[in-house]
């Protein structure tokens, strides 16, 4: 006898920020998935730049406003999550594309599995826009699903808990348990939430099935602020993040990337590669040590300048 799939409900969360037109595409592709979302909640900071032109069409979408000043990593997540029934919680970044219709159908699937509490999306970025984030997506989201609990960390260590915000569901009754995202965090709510899972004897999986189109191209400059802030929020935050070192897996990502690039003849990207890479190790070995530095010099190393000033 076949088991009868259980029918999760889902909210999509996203937080928003001057949506643009390819954010109301994003929505249409979202409101043509083969499994819909129940409600779309768009967490919108400062309502003055929301075009509301953007909900045309999706009745099942809502819009909260919030100030810049209120905007928080985890806590403006868990206002959205706050306003949920469902069972499931997903959460998308605005600039987020999902690559086609079975993006919500393939996040849900493997809460077949009790013991998972959370799933999140392949990222894929244009090989011909930009062929070195293409290769790191596909070293840090490969084309083979998995399912990451705690008896990984010694083979895995920080991988065990890689996890994306950009795309990526939780259960809700076990993102209650650990009292939901973290608030107040520089960055890496996502991360957070999914090593307190992995300590609880949850189960992260990872459903390459399900794909979003989603990279960025940043300076060698953003890519240390990026970095720090990363660093900050694993040392303050501590836990396993205390316990495992990610700076091997920063190296053999290079070396690997190196590797590629000269397989496909672009040879010529290699010294940008090198470059930015040693501008990510910087960033994060500082963040790493960010109690040592004064905070002149942390507010030039960081993205996320409010946070310092609150702290």
């Amino acid at each position: 006898m076949v088991k009868e799939k259980k029918r999760y409900t889902a909210d999509l969360i996203i937080p928003v920020y001057k949506p643009t037109k390819q954010f109301k595409k994003t929505l249409k592709r979202i409101d043509a998935q083969t499994r819909r979302p129940d409600r779309i909640i768009l967490m919108n900071t400062e309502e003055q730049f929301f075009d509301k032109t953007v909900l045309e069409g999706i009745p099942y979408a809502e819009v909260h406003h919030i100030k810049k000043s209120e905007f928080d990593h985890g806590g403006t997540r868990n206002q959205g999550a706050s306003m949920s029934n469902a069972d499931i919680l997903i959460f998308m970044t605005q600039d987020a594309i999902p690559a086609n219709c079975h993006l919500i159908e393939q996040l849900l699937e493997p809460f077949e599995d009790e013991q998972v509490s959370a799933v999140y999306a392949q990222q894929m970025a244009d090989e011909k826009k930009s062929p070195i984030e293409a290769y790191t997506r596909t070293f840090n989201y490969p084309n083979e699903s998995r399912k990451k609990t705690i008896d990984d960390l010694e083979t895995l260590g920080i991988k065990t808990f890689f996890c994306s915000n950009v795309c990526a569901a939780y259960r809700k009754k076990d993102y209650e348990e650990v009292g939901g995202f973290i608030k107040k965090t520089i960055f890496n709510e996502d991360m957070i939430m999914a090593s307190l899972l992995i300590e609880n004897g949850k189960a992260i999986y990872y459903n390459a099935k399900a794909k979003v189109w989603h990279w960025h191209d940043y300076s060698a400059m953003e890519q240390l602020h990026r970095n720090f802030d990363l660093a900050v929020s694993q040392q303050t935050y501590g836990g396993l993040f205390l316990k495992v070192k990610s700076e091997s897996e920063g190296i053999r990502l290079v070396i690997a990337t190196i590797k590629h690039l000269l397989q496909i003849g672009k040879w010529y990207l290699i010294p940008k590669l090198v470059w930015q890479s040693g501008f990510k190790f910087i960033g994060y070995k500082m963040g790493r040590s960010y109690e040592k530095l004064p905070k002149w010099l942390i507010k030039k190393l960081t993205m996320n300048r409010e946070y310092w000033e609150e702290k």
